[in-house]
């Protein structure tokens, strides 16, 4: 009860009656602290909080302990005529543009729409500055705000917090460049396999494939292909361990940067599995499949009038074989994309996470790969399957899958395993190097 009196008669002033500024007011005056709003026109500043009151900027800030400028950047020529004012006040401005300023630079990823609507619980805030006292005070305050705070360092990281706000999904770069680049190998290569090939050497056209057949074979070869992209940089590194004989040492940046983007590859490579899935549930209905269906109907009816269609029991296997694996693939696929949102992953503990995301996620890989298989089957000794000499799309995307597994079988080995599990548990190997005063035997003289 005491804290809450004294944070409820805590006076914070806000500069700036905008949308942020309101919206932030109304969620500050909700916390219980008393709101004071510095204006250039206090009597003609719109609508404002009830309980908050509006003053001019050198009223608002004799009155505040904590100041929050909530103006445009254009807008800040009038805190350099206010310094005296602003002394020993926490606030969000340049220390250069106010001299003796505890300046705090924060909150600049909030936004008036989060603010408004009490999204906040949870949400990571940066703050930056070279008052300790001056960041402590913005943490309390973030904190009762339900914020989760971050600090960044001096206020020489001002700058970087400037730009978080207008970044365009930094994480997603490189998985996106890599999704794109395989996508639009795959699409002309088998364009050139498929439809290319087919008008040149036999003169078909089906350049009406390119919508649905051809698409429906891009989408699963880019998602294996992805999906095997986000566990071989874990099989990498552990074969780097294994090789420096310790965890201590820093990954190459290269490895370092895939090992980040992880988690956006498997989301890329769970989108192309629900697209994949989608046109195969359409593939039936379509005119070009039931006309050939027809069609084969019709000629069996007129050719083998007495003859029964003859049923291959191995190809029914196969066939089964092959939807169930994919059922079963795209089930685990929604697993893990569904346990790499943090509001599930954070409701597991590490253990739990690290099961799903390795022990169930490889056996995704696994049961996709082996659905590649079966979908090849005995297609890959079929000299009519290299067109032009070139294998096809399913058979290039099977390569970087079965690397993968082959791989982590060899890591699973009972004397690999072990070595690996001493490493990451702490234990170093210590290479002793030669030295030659301590190698040489001492020999006596003799007399």
């Amino acid at each position: 009860a005491h804290i809450y009196a004294k944070l409820h008669f805590q006076v914070l002033c806000i500069f700036g009656t905008g949308d942020l500024g309101r919206s932030l007011g109304q969620r500050l005056l909700q916390s219980g602290y008393r709101v004071v709003y510095g204006s250039r026109r206090p009597h003609s500043c719109g609508p404002l909080p009830q309980g908050a009151q509006v003053m001019s900027h050198a009223a608002a800030a004799q009155s505040a302990s904590m100041i929050f400028i909530c103006v445009h950047r254009e807008h800040y020529n009038f805190l350099e005529t206010m310094a005296p004012n602003l002394e020993a006040k926490v606030n969000q401005k340049l220390n250069l543009l106010v001299p003796g300023a505890d300046v705090v630079k924060g909150l600049n990823t909030l936004s008036a729409w989060a603010l408004q609507n009490g999204l906040l619980s949870g949400k990571q805030v940066y703050l930056c500055g070279n008052s300790a006292e001056a960041k402590q005070a913005v943490a309390e305050m973030a904190t009762k705000l339900g914020l989760t705070v971050l600090d960044r360092g001096s206020l020489s990281a001002a700058s970087e917090l400037e730009d978080f706000p207008l970044r365009l999904f930094p994480e997603w770069r490189l998985p996106l460049k890599v999704a794109v680049g395989l996508t639009a190998f795959f699409f002309f290569y088998l364009l050139i396999r498929d439809v290319i090939y087919a008008y040149v050497e036999k003169g078909n056209d089906i350049s009406y494939r390119i919508m649905v057949s051809l698409a429906n074979k891009v989408f699963p070869i880019v998602s294996l292909i992805m999906l095997s992209l986000c566990y071989l940089p874990g099989v990498i590194a552990a074969f780097v361990q294994l090789y420096r004989g310790t965890k201590y040492r820093r990954f190459p940046d290269w490895l370092d940067r895939w090992m980040l983007c992880r988690k956006q590859m498997g989301l890329l490579a769970l989108g192309f599995a629900f697209l994949h899935a989608i046109y195969t549930f359409i593939i039936p209905i379509r005119y070009s499949v039931r006309h050939k269906l027809i069609s084969r109907v019709v000629n069996e009816m007129k050719d083998n009038e007495t003859t029964p269609f003859y049923f291959d029991n191995t190809e029914a296997w196969a066939t089964d074989s092959f939807y169930v694996l994919g059922i079963l693939g795209l089930f685990l696929y929604v697993l893990l994309g569904l346990t790499s949102l943090p509001s599930v992953g954070g409701s597991l503990s590490w253990r739990e996470f690290s099961f799903i995301q390795s022990k169930l996620g490889h056996l995704t890989l696994t049961i996709c790969t082996t659905h590649g298989y079966i979908y090849g089957w005995k297609k890959f000794l079929l000299p009519s399957t290299y067109k032009w000499y070139t294998p096809p799309g399913y058979m290039l995307c099977l390569i970087v899958p079965s690397v993968v597994l082959v791989l982590k079988v060899l890591l699973l080995l009972p004397c690999v395993d072990r070595t690996l599990t001493r490493i990451r548990q702490g234990w170093e190997r210590i290479l002793f190097t030669p030295n030659c005063a301590m190698d040489k035997p001492n020999k006596k003289k003799r007399s």
